[in-house]
């Protein structure tokens, strides 16, 4: 790589990457079986003390089984953020359901206090079911999103689940790590206090099996549901009986390898993330604070500014890689029909966001340099 050249989000593949992968090859277990899967499922359900877990192809593909999982259906209608990567987003159209999206608060996540607010004004109750009043589909679940590695308002979503009847879909994807260090959750991990969580390992993820995802849940009825989802739906491997539609959804032994290597480094890149977080604000920029009840993993990094295009331009001039936040979805054209409430923050935060480099393999000099140049600009 041009080491002149300083990259937003890279892997870090320092550890026992290529001896797992390499014992795979040997073995020969290759794709979608293989002893290393359940051994990542294992050691990720320890890590964030679940129940258990379902290993599968990509993030996304952990979200569509999860929905599936809780039930959710073209019947049914399911609250959503705008402020977000569009994957958390697109499992509701694969499973035929409405997005409803709403607003972030200032940790970029789903703003609670607007949820309730729709929920109250713009819903009904009756019968164990929560109804939209404008179209009267049954509102199933929400799909609430670990932003940037920040948590969400976790306790008062859990509270309007219990009162509404919600089914919620923790997009963990972005937040391994994370967890709450007061309140009710404490010490619980993002990904595990709602009906079931999903973990990403993209490769700009804070640990990566170059593509891949992890559903976890304490609901021993998602975690079958999902397996057998995930695995084409066999009821019946010898003689191919399907009873339902399945999917090709199962991760291969050789990304669990890596995943397993990754994995065994997660603590010590949560440790040099907050590390390079705390040099850029030393260096005098302001970046987006984290929650402070809880343990973040630091994922991405958020430099607020009223000139964020001119900003990416000149850090790309300089050969520094930045990128604005997400454009919000409900503005994006396979969604600009879909209900939305109330968003006004997430048009400020896109507006002004400017993502960082962050990478895990980022050194002091890095950081410096890219401060410099942010502030020489401003």
């Amino acid at each position: 790589m041009d080491k002149s050249f300083i990259p937003l989000s890279i892997p870090n593949l320092i550890g026992n990457e290529q001896k797992y992968t390499a014992n795979a090859l040997e073995d020969g277990w290759v794709s979608t079986g293989g002893a290393y899967i359940s051994q990542f499922e294992n050691d990720i359900v320890q890590y964030v003390h679940a129940a258990g877990a379902v290993a599968c192809q990509s993030g996304t593909a952990g979200l569509h089984l999860a929905l599936l999982a809780c039930g959710v259906d073209a019947t049914h209608e399911v609250i959503v953020p705008t402020l977000t990567f569009v994957a958390a987003v697109n499992p509701v159209k694969y499973v035929g359901a409405t997005p409803i999206f709403m607003d972030c608060d200032d940790t970029l996540c789903m703003d609670m206090q607007k949820l309730r607010r729709f929920i109250e004004t713009e819903c009904t109750f009756a019968e164990g079911k929560l109804s939209n009043k404008r179209t009267q589909k049954h509102i199933k679940a929400v799909v609430v999103v670990h932003v940037f590695g920040n948590l969400a308002d976790m306790d008062s979503l859990m509270e309007l689940a219990s009162q509404y009847h919600l089914k919620i879909v923790e997009d963990a994807t972005e937040a391994l790590g994370s967890y709450y260090l007061q309140g009710k959750y404490a010490g619980k991990f993002a990904g595990t206090i709602g009906d079931v969580g999903v973990y990403s390992f993209n490769g700009n993820k804070i640990i990566t099996t170059g593509g891949g995802g992890m559903l976890v849940s304490d609901d021993e009825q998602i975690l079958k549901k999902s397996k057998y989802l995930s695995t084409q739906a066999k009821d019946d491997e010898l003689y191919f009986i399907h009873k339902a539609v399945g999917y090709n959804y199962r991760m291969t032994n050789v990304q669990a390898a890596i995943g397993l290597a990754q994995l065994e480094l997660l603590e010590d890149f949560i440790k040099v993330k907050a590390t390079n977080y705390d040099q850029y604000n030393q260096l005098g920029m302001y970046l987006l604070p984290f929650r402070t009840d809880i343990r973040t993993n630091h994922w991405f990094y958020s430099y607020l500014t009223d000139k964020r295009d001119e900003l990416i331009q000149y850090l790309t001039a300089n050969r520094i890689q930045a990128r604005p936040v997400w454009y919000l979805i409900h503005k994006l054209e396979p969604y600009q029909y879909a209900q939305s409430f109330e968003i006004k923050k997430a048009e400020y935060y896109w507006d002004k966001i400017v993502n960082i480099p962050c990478s895990t393999n980022l050194s002091k000099d890095d950081v410096k340099v890219v401060a410099q140049a942010i502030l020489r600009f401003e």
